[in-house]
């Protein structure tokens, strides 16, 4: 999410529209664009229960029509509802518990919808809101890093279109809670479209109903879906299905929804599907939502995480390693993204570092140790170390995308999948998965129905680690996550004796164990205090570190990238 653009055009109304939107319009307040950060008291007193959104696509007009039914749980004494919700699809009518309010009771001026209730809720009660609202929606400049509405045409000139949210938030086009913990406990989607389209969505489907005019309402239902993983799609789709017999005795539906015309190279990536899962159910634990299904939709643009429905826009893409890493990692944030939450944009390494490391670790599963080197060698050029990973406070989708904002950007993927990489080689495979499995499960004995979508955090991932370990790996974290730069290790050969130094930025403790290969012969050195020594003969080969097992500074790749920026900058 490294490019934000906004083109400033006034609403247009439903009744008529005088042109199409263009990118980027109409633009969206401040407020809308921001996505988490620190919670409202008022909104962190609200238990979000249930979801249930009636959407119609109108692709004539690029404008959404909205009905939404929010349950909600005080969990403290309540006077009014806040959520978040874009101007450009202001509401209309809201009625609270079937009673109309009147329009004074409720406003939207910046995408933030205050609501008054019309008597005050004591903690523990319930109280339901429903939301009519409608208009024309944000249009994305540049999905998926930049979110809104996706206007394209297939081929043959009907209308495809998508939703991405993950940057600026639910409130595009639905009325939510927009940070990280506001998760629904369950969504129920009714999607109505034209006539010939298709609309597959999260969850499982319900039930078609065709309308006497011929359009069509697709519904759907999804349990505690991740906030910005709730997707519109809509086109002439093809659907292609099977079922996966899960190793843990359940059986799984899988779907893909592809444009007319591609079955061969729909085949050709729905064959994917099974190896992936069975990938993952064997390393890391049952695929968290077997009792909806496996979900994947062709989509104008990339992919995104929409969980049960990712989407799809890498063009069929093939890659020497011998499958598609876009399906790949989008598929991984069904388990690092929608089944394990981080609890805040300042902790999303858990989702983009675990998801990006799975690359490698699926590439090792299927091929061994020299794919799983060559595709982590390839992440490892992409390593920038601007900024700390973490912040320690809770910051929005921007802080931590965006450099200029203070971010750590693409570390997040690159940096979080080689600090993943140097832990497993420090703690061992079983301790890793163990990790792994707690952080994702919360548990180390997964089965189907024996565990909830869960929200983590690095506190808590630092002490699943000791949990497992029995060992207090503070210093690891001190350094990868909450340092820019890389530790350093320093060599120093004197006659005889070869000693290898760290230095860690801020002068840290760095305690890393580093493996030495002296003439073909490995020893580890255990660097207690972060400075060992070892005993070589005269001219003896000497290759540190010689299995790239550690993230450590490299000055060659440093120089690398400056050369690399140098020659983009002449090309500008």
């Amino acid at each position: 999410m490294l490019f934000r653009a906004l083109f400033a055009l006034a609403a247009l109304s439903l009744t008529g529209a005088a042109h199409l939107p263009g990118i980027g319009e109409p633009a969206i307040s401040v407020q809308t664009q921001r996505s988490g950060g620190p919670i409202d008291p008022e909104q962190a007193a609200l238990r979000f229960d249930s979801a249930d959104l009636k959407f119609e696509v109108l692709p004539e007009t690029e404008q959404l029509k909205g009905v939404a039914t929010l349950v909600f749980t005080a969990k403290a004494p309540l006077r009014r509802l806040l959520l978040d919700l874009d101007r450009n699809i202001a509401p209309s009518t809201v009625a609270i518990d079937g009673s109309p309010l009147p329009r004074s009771a409720f406003a939207d001026p910046d995408g933030r919808l205050t609501i008054t209730l019309p008597a005050p809720i004591a903690a523990g009660g319930q109280v339901t809101a429903t939301i009519t609202y409608g208009g024309t929606p944000h249009v994305a400049v540049r999905a998926p890093w930049d979110d809104g509405m996706v206007w394209s045409k297939t081929p043959d000139g009907r209308t495809w279109f998508a939703t991405t949210a993950e940057g600026y938030g639910c409130d595009l086009f639905w009325p939510c809670l927009d940070f990280p913990t506001g998760e629904p406990g369950r969504v129920t989607l009714h999607i109505t479209v034209p006539k010939g389209l298709k609309a597959p969505s999260n969850g499982k489907l319900i039930g078609v109903d065709t309308l006497p005019d011929g359009r069509i309402t697709w519904n759907w239902s999804v349990r505690q879906p991740n906030t910005y993983g709730i997707a519109l799609n809509v086109g002439p789709y093809e659907e292609m299905s099977g079922l996966y017999k899960s190793r843990f005795g359940n059986q799984i539906p899988m779907f893909y929804w592809y444009l007319p015309g591609e079955e061969a190279k729909a085949k050709a990536l729905f064959a994917e599907f099974a190896p992936t899962l069975d990938f993952f159910e064997s390393e890391i634990g049952p695929y968290p939502w077997g009792d909806e299904k496996l979900g994947v939709v062709e989509t104008p643009h990339k992919g995104m995480e929409h969980q049960t429905i990712n989407a799809y826009g890498n063009d069929y893409a093939k890659a020497p390693e011998g499958f598609d890493w876009l399906f790949q990692h989008e598929f991984s944030h069904e388990y690092f993204g929608n089944q394990l939450t981080a609890a805040d944009w300042d902790d999303y390494w858990l989702h983009e570092g675990y998801a990006t490391y799975m690359q490698p670790f699926y590439g090792r599963w299927r091929e061994g140790e020299a794919r799983y080197a060559t595709m982590l060698d390839d992440e490892r050029n992409k390593i920038a170390n601007l900024r700390p990973i973490v912040s320690g406070k809770a910051r929005t989708e921007e802080e931590v995308y965006e450099i200029d904002k203070g971010g750590p950007g693409q570390d997040i993927y690159y940096k979080g999948s080689w600090m993943l990489h140097t832990l497993r080689n420090l703690i061992g495979d079983k301790a890793f998965l163990d990790v792994t499995r707690l952080a994702v499960y919360g548990r180390l004995d997964p089965k189907p129905g024996n565990f909830q979508p869960r929200y983590g955090s690095t506190p808590e991932y630092e002490g699943f680690v000791k949990q497992v370990t029995g060992k207090d790996y503070g210093w690891f974290f001190d350094v990868y996550l909450r340092q820019a730069a890389l530790p350093e290790l320093i060599e120093t050969r004197d006659g005889g004796t070869l000693t290898l130094a760290w230095k860690a930025p801020g002068d840290l403790p760095f305690p890393m164990p580093v493996e030495v290969q002296v003439d073909g012969r490995v020893e580890r050195l255990a660097m207690t205090g972060g400075k060992d020594s070892i005993a070589v003969a005269p001219g003896a080969h000497i290759v540190v570190d010689p299995d790239s097992r550690i993230l450590k500074r490299s000055r060659a790749i440093e120089a690398y990238q400056a050369w690399k920026a140098a020659q983009a900058r002449k090309r500008q």
